[in-house]
């Protein structure tokens, strides 16, 4: 096959996988989910079973199964339950919502009255928002069920995976080396998601002590919500800033409270997430930063904003199994920061 025909189907085989990748995205969307909850779970149990040594390891297992549920669960709920007192706070704020909209039509240059909020909610039609929003939690529910089953089978391949390596790769060294390759994605997502954690509740604890020294309401959703915003890369940061200032507005009058709010969330995101943050990742990832912000673009457009959360540890996924083989390392080097991606030592041959 000539040069020209490999090319061509390169390009025809990666067109089907992004097709693939888009219109299976609701249940591979829920798969990845899933997976990156075991990653986190895994590695978890491995650190229960080390630090408590003569710990059976089921029980490691149920410790940290539970200790990760309970806390999705109970953040999910605190966003639930923050999310009708917020809409009812804003239900309350019809006066100064009305003042701002007025303002910012005099400050664009529109002609005409300014439309109040009143009006804006009254032109919107009730049944369709209704059904949206039924959809959408019908959605939310059948999502969380199929993680949990997703999940649920991984722990169960988890367990008899290595005898099926074995049928698999009956060669010794093939076998080693998918094993190399497996452990490496394995401790890098296990890596990804400690760093991540740990830089996220950093910044979470001085935008929770900023918001509450500055008499913020509802201070503990916003820096949960921030919490989350911050494993999206890059944008995540800017996206908590944009809601925690327009929050601000609809809470304060003073607009010094206002730029106080936004100066102290944005001092820590600053601070942190450029200063600290990037070293600690890259040295675990070694993804560039302009990888990062097209694995971004690429992931959110096809699966969303679960795309925008998974974009980093899947790229590194992808990153890895391209550098284990010649005739692909040239994309995982491509991928790297340092242009040294991680090549797994093999055993030699018997």
């Amino acid at each position: 096959m000539d040069r020209a025909a490999k090319t061509a189907l390169w390009i025809t085989a990666l067109g089907v996988v992004v097709a693939g990748l888009y219109w299976g995205r609701e249940w591979l969307t829920q798969f990845a989910v899933a997976l990156i909850l075991w990653f986190a779970i895994d590695g978890l149990r491995r650190g229960v079973a080390q630090r408590a040594k003569g710990l059976p390891d089921w029980v490691a297992l149920v410790i940290a199964i539970v200790f990760v549920l309970t806390l999705v669960a109970g953040l999910g709920t605190l966003i639930a339950r923050n999310v009708g007192e917020i809409a009812g706070r804003l239900g309350e704020q019809g006066p100064r919502l009305n003042r701002f909209v007025a303002e910012a039509y005099a400050l664009v240059g529109l002609r005409g009255s300014a439309p109040t909020v009143d009006l804006m909610l009254s032109r919107a039609d009730a049944g369709a928002l209704l059904r949206a929003v039924g959809a959408g939690l019908q959605n939310l529910v059948g999502g969380v069920v199929f993680i949990l089953i997703y999940l649920g089978f991984l722990f169960s391949a988890a367990a008899t995976f290595p005898e099926k390596l074995d049928r698999i790769f009956p060669n010794a060294e093939s076998r080693e080396e998918v094993r190399l390759i497996l452990t490496e994605i394995r401790q890098s997502m296990g890596g990804y998601l400690w760093v991540q954690t740990l830089m996220s509740l950093v910044i979470t604890a001085l935008t929770l002590a900023t918001l509450m020294l500055l008499g913020m309401p509802n201070a503990v959703f916003w820096a949960v919500l921030i919490f989350f915003l911050n494993f999206i890369p890059t944008v995540g940061s800017l996206i908590a800033l944009m809601l925690a200032a327009l929050a601000a507005i609809v809470e304060f009058d003073s607009l010094a409270q206002v730029a106080l709010v936004v100066g102290g969330v944005g001092l820590w995101q600053f601070v942190v997430g450029n200063f600290v943050q990037p070293r600690l990742t890259g040295d675990q990832l070694n993804l560039s930063a302009v990888v990062v912000l097209l694995a971004l673009a690429f992931w959110g457009s096809i699966w969303g904003i679960v795309g925008a959360f998974l974009s980093a540890p899947l790229t590194t996924m992808i990153m890895v199994i391209c550098a284990q083989n010649q005739s692909l390392r040239w994309l995982a080097i491509m991928l790297s920061e340092d242009g040294r991606p991680k090549v797994l030592s093999r055993l030699p041959r018997s």
